[in-house]
């Protein structure tokens, strides 16, 4: 036998023996692993790890169609240590743990509008930062006239939750006062106008045209030089140029029309016609890729990301055919934007740093 072959079948017995060994020792291997996951997580704090500036985390990317990839509507802004959420779509709980970030530290939640897709995902949310926390007071949820409602109705769904983990937990972990949320209302803004402030952050609301869903609005984050537009659910809107105008970056939605076009096709062949007409129905109340990056381009903005993807694609190899040529609209970089990225912008800097919290 020649060495190559007695070292081949050396390693092949190894390779046997270690398998085996896996198999017959899967338990204290499996709980092993399962320890030394469990230790990463419970010390994972991607928060305290950030510089001083703003930075933004995309914990929601989809829409109301289904996407594995993808939870619904939601993002992240954090403004020095201060954490906010604008919109809490399906599975943007989830997202932000996974993201490394504690939803017990979240500070208040802006609402651009009352789909569901933009406020279904806002029960686990509101649980987690109560008995995670050592809050004292429920979780503060600004948006337009109609929040009160929206916020009424989640507390009754969790009244007899809340009194349940009470009972279980005890008051000190589970403080009745501070369970569920409190609606912050405002009027629909004719001009931008400062509906927070607080250390150094300005958020400014604008009204955005998202007809026949009214009121709809878009948020923008001021903090020490550094600036973030989030545009809501919207067709292209002159009030969001303005409100952008400068703003180092825009968080805008996006539809592909052709693609929409073409599912819906797609619907009407397999016999569901009434899908199909939802579908066609959504093409004229969001924005496409170019015309974000038009908008994005005349707000004079460094770098325009997009988010809310319809359709759902399988792959970011798609991206391409979705965008469609937007990049030709605008200067600056234009991303599709995933779950779990993030924008650091530093205080005091022009530099847009990105990766991903995953």
């Amino acid at each position: 036998m020649t060495r190559s072959k007695r070292a081949a079948l050396w390693i092949a017995a190894i390779i046997s023996i270690l398998m085996l060994s896996a198999w017959l020792f899967q338990r204290p291997i499996g709980m092993w692993l399962f320890e030394r996951a469990v230790e990463r997580a419970a010390t994972r704090d991607t928060l305290e790890a950030l510089p001083d500036g703003l930075h933004v985390g995309l914990c929601g990317t989809g829409s109301p169609l289904p996407n594995r990839e993808r939870a619904a509507a939601c993002t992240v802004v954090i403004a020095g240590k201060a954490m906010f959420v604008v919109d809490a779509g399906e599975g943007a709980a989830r997202n932000i743990a996974q993201m490394g970030l504690p939803n017990a530290r979240i500070k208040a939640m802006f609402l651009t509008h009352y789909h569901s897709d933009h406020i279904d995902g806002m029960g686990p949310m509101m649980l987690l930062r109560w008995t995670a926390s050592g809050n004292t007071a429920p979780l503060p949820v600004y948006g337009p006239v109609g929040v009160e409602d929206v916020i009424a109705g989640f507390n009754a769904a969790y009244a007899l939750d809340n009194i349940f983990r009470t009972e279980h937990h005890g008051v000190e972990i589970t403080p009745p006062a501070a369970a569920g949320a409190i609606a912050m209302p405002f009027e629909v803004p004719t001009t931008p106008t400062v509906v927070y402030e607080a250390d150094g952050l300005l958020v400014t609301a604008f009204a955005v045209d998202h007809r026949p869903v009214q009121p709809s609005v878009g948020y923008r984050f001021d903090y020490k030089g550094r600036s973030v537009v989030i545009s809501g659910d919207t067709a292209p809107s002159k009030t969001l140029e303005v409100a952008a105008k400068g703003a180092d970056l825009l968080i805008h939605e996006a539809l592909q029309p052709r693609m929409v076009e073409q599912l819906a096709a797609a619907l009407d062949k397999s016999g569901r016609k009434q899908t199909a007409r939802i579908m066609r129905d959504i093409i004229d109340y969001h924005a496409s890729p170019a015309q974000a990056a038009d908008s994005a381009k005349t707000a004079g903005v460094k770098m325009l990301v997009l988010s809310h993807v319809v359709p759902p694609m399988p792959s970011s190899y798609l991206n391409a055919a979705f965008l469609d040529g937007a990049e030709d609209h605008f200067d600056g970089p234009v991303l599709v934007g995933e779950d779990g990225q993030y924008f650091s912008l530093p205080a005091g800097g022009n530099a847009i740093d990105r990766g991903s919290w995953f």
